[in-house]
């Protein structure tokens, strides 16, 4: 089936474009086709580079795992319905009353030895080809929902622009275009769906007919007996709270970094601390210590934001403390190395299973994950490295295969267990009772995981240790 069938058979329905199928848009996509209060079809827009992805999504293949059953629930609906359709075809965007943009956009950063960071800068051009492409396409009063993190200034200054010279060279007005921003909050995991139908959401448009728009689309996807929508008073305001929430998010991580540090030199445990400290509700978010930060939003949000403020506002400032908080973050997987040799001595040649490759649990996404720089560091010693992780069959960044069998990997008595992601399958007390039948080990766990009844247990048996924690268990 092409586009043009899928929409004829189906041509009494408004249409939804979204355009990218990554972990934000391909579950977008099945949020919009099981929306709330209206009847969509759905075309997921990619560039011809992901042409495999698409062919497994027309086949009924969803190429995201993560675990959450509502996902595969959605996605199942969609089929049965027949609304959602994949293709590479930009021209697709002119059947759209609604276009959702949710693709990427990077940040490239030079990194100093010790991967603090060097200097960084924001490369617009992509984003600029993909907003081009759909003012070269779309009607010209399609909605355009752009859900991409963006510098703050972006719809105003960049996305409005685009459109309208488009839509002109077209012969159409540029009156009619609306254009809005809603970022998601999407948490890959167990509630993924539930991040964007059941979560808060924050809007504005570039004037009042783009934001009563949005609104009123959002209304039929969002559940807001549930949660609630805040209008912002422009584009500028919403961006600015993404990259803002981000930023806080991302120096409340670097702030524990720097404490974990203390707590291990001070004998003491900061899991513990933190834990008394949170019971005050004004207290309740600070951050555990962690083997560091990664996917695709914590690693270069607070950047963009400093970004904007120079190179679309002509400030001469740059936000120092949201920079060097991805600075620190960015260090934090050499400061779980440096632990893990100051505790165990040499590393030279021993056999070691990583428990996790992706930066966050329960979920399948490895990008820019910290296990990747704690892996090119054990390799420099010649270890012998094995990898485990229920929601990754292959670690694309290194072109590695990836084991889903806990017990292969044990067969043959490790000598060093690294838990490096918080996937729940490792917190179960099965799990352990594997760990404990083996011959002495030594276990690091670097996100925190083990109870301290499992610690006890498991301190009978082998040596083991918490990131963040000096305290003799």
């Amino acid at each position: 089936m092409d586009v043009n069938s899928f929409i004829t058979k189906n041509s009494d329905n408004s249409i939804i474009a979204v355009q990218g199928l990554g972990f934000v848009g391909s579950v977008m996509s099945l949020v919009c086709a099981n929306a709330l209060s209206a009847d969509y079809l759905v075309l997921g827009i990619d560039v011809p580079e992901m042409d495999k992805k698409i062919q497994l999504l027309n086949q009924g293949v969803f190429p995201l795992v993560a675990e959450d059953p509502k996902i595969e629930l959605y996605f199942n609906n969609a089929l049965k319905k027949g609304n959602f359709f994949a293709t590479s075809d930009s021209s697709s965007f002119s059947y759209a009353d609604v276009i959702i943009v949710d693709i990427n956009l990077d940040v490239k950063k030079t990194k100093n030895k010790d991967d603090s960071l060097s200097s960084f800068d924001v490369d617009l051009n992509s984003f600029k080809d993909a907003i081009r492409t759909i003012g070269s396409n779309c009607k010209e009063d399609t909605l355009v929902l752009v859900e991409t993190t963006v510098p703050p200034g972006t719809c105003h200054k960049i996305v409005a622009p685009i459109l309208h010279e488009e839509l002109s060279d077209r012969g159409l007005t540029t009156t009619k275009i609306k254009i809005a921003h809603s970022y998601e909050r999407v948490m890959p995991g167990p509630d993924y769906i539930d991040s964007i139908q059941n979560y808060p959401r924050v809007y504005a448009g570039i004037d009042e007919k783009s934001a009563d728009a949005a609104e009123c689309f959002l209304k039929t996807i969002i559940d807001t007996s549930k949660c609630t929508l805040t209008r912002l008073s422009n584009t500028t305001a919403t961006e600015m709270a993404k990259v803002l929430e981000n930023s806080y998010r991302a120096t409340n991580i670097a702030f524990a970094v720097e404490w974990s540090r203390f707590a291990e030199e001070a004998g003491v445990d900061l899991w513990s601390i933190v834990d008394a400290i949170r019971v005050r509700k004004t207290h309740a978010n600070l951050m555990y210590p962690n083997i560091g930060v990664g996917g695709y939003c914590l690693t270069k949000d607070p950047l963009l934001a400093s970004w904007s403020r120079k190179n679309l506002f002509g400030s001469e400032t740059d936000l120092e403390t949201s920079i060097n908080s991805v600075s620190i973050n960015d260090q934090m997987p050499i400061f779980a190395y440096q632990r893990l040799r100051s505790l165990f001595g040499p590393l030279e040649n021993l056999k070691v299973v990583l428990f996790g490759v992706s930066y966050r649990g329960d979920v399948g996404d490895t990008r820019f994950s910290p296990v990747e720089p704690m892996f090119r560091l054990l390799k420099t010693h010649s270890c012998d490295i094995q990898i485990h992780d229920p929601y990754v069959s292959k670690w694309h960044e290194l072109e590695i295969n990836v084991s889903s069998e806990i017990d292969d990997l044990l067969l043959d008595n490790p000598d060093l267990i690294i838990i490096s992601t918080a996937h729940t399958v490792y917190k179960t007390n099965e799990f352990v009772s594997k760990l404990i039948k083996l011959n002495n080990c030594k276990i690091f766990d670097t996100v925190g995981l083990f109870s301290r009844k499992q610690i006890l247990c498991l301190k009978q048996k082998h040596e083991i240790s918490i990131l963040g924690s000096g305290e003799t268990i």
